[in-house]
C-alpha cells in the first residue's frame, strides 16, 4: 500500500558495531516540526506497535498484531491511516555481542515491506534486551510494551 500524497521516505539501518545499544543509523537533523512515530517490535507470530511524537518524546504501547502474511500488513495499515506517522521504527534483534542471527534478517526484511508498501521513512533500532525490560516493568502486553521500550530508546537518540 503506497499512501496517497506521501513521498518516498527513507530507509536507515541500526549499526550496532559502531554505535552503542538503541542507536539509530543516520539520524537526520532535528526537523523544525514535531513528528509523529509509529515503532515496532517484530516477531514471526506477533508484532508490537507503539506510538509517540518528538515534541513530549513519551510513548504509548498500542496494541499488538498477532497475524502473519498479508493479514499482518492490512492491520498495520489500518494503524498507519489511523495515527498518520511520519516516519516508523522498527526493532532489529542483535545478540548481546552485536553479532546478527536470523531474526535480526527476518526484521530487517519486514522493514524493507513496510518502506515498500507505506513509502514512509523506516529507522532501525538495535533493540537487545528490548523484550526484558517490558516483561521487568510488568507489562501486560509485552510485544506492545517492548515497541514503546524501541520508540523510548529511539526519541532518545533524536537531536
Amino acid at each position: 500500500m503506497s499512501l496517497p500524497g506521501r513521498p518516498k521516505g527513507e530507509y536507515r539501518r541500526a549499526q550496532p558495531e559502531a554505535a552503542p545499544v538503541g542507536a539509530v543509523g543516520a539520524v537526520a537533523a532535528a526537523p523544525s516540526r514535531v513528528q509523529s512515530f509509529l515503532a515496532f517490535d517484530y516477531g514471526v507470530r506477533r508484532v508490537g506497535v507503539a506510538v509517540g511524537n518528538s515534541l513530549l518524546r513519551r510513548v504509548q504501547p498500542l496494541k499488538t498484531v498477532a497475524a502473519e502474511g498479508s493479514a499482518r500488513f492490512t492491520a498495520i495499515e489500518a494503524l498507519v491511516r489511523e495515527w498518520q506517522p511520519d516516519a516508523l521504527v522498527v526493532g532489529v534483534p542483535f545478540h548481546p555481542d552485536g553479532a546478527a542471527h536470523d531474526n535480526t534478517q527476518r526484521a530487517r526484511r519486514f522493514g524493507r515491506q513496510l518502506h515498500g508498501r507505506l513509502r514512509l521513512p523506516v529507522n532501525e533500532v538495535d533493540e537487545r534486551f528490548s523484550s526484558t525490560e517490558a516483561l521487568a516493568q510488568g507489562a501486560a502486553d509485552v510485544d506492545a510494551a517492548a515497541a514503546a521500550v524501541i520508540l523510548e530508546q529511539f526519541l532518545r537518540q533524536l537531536p
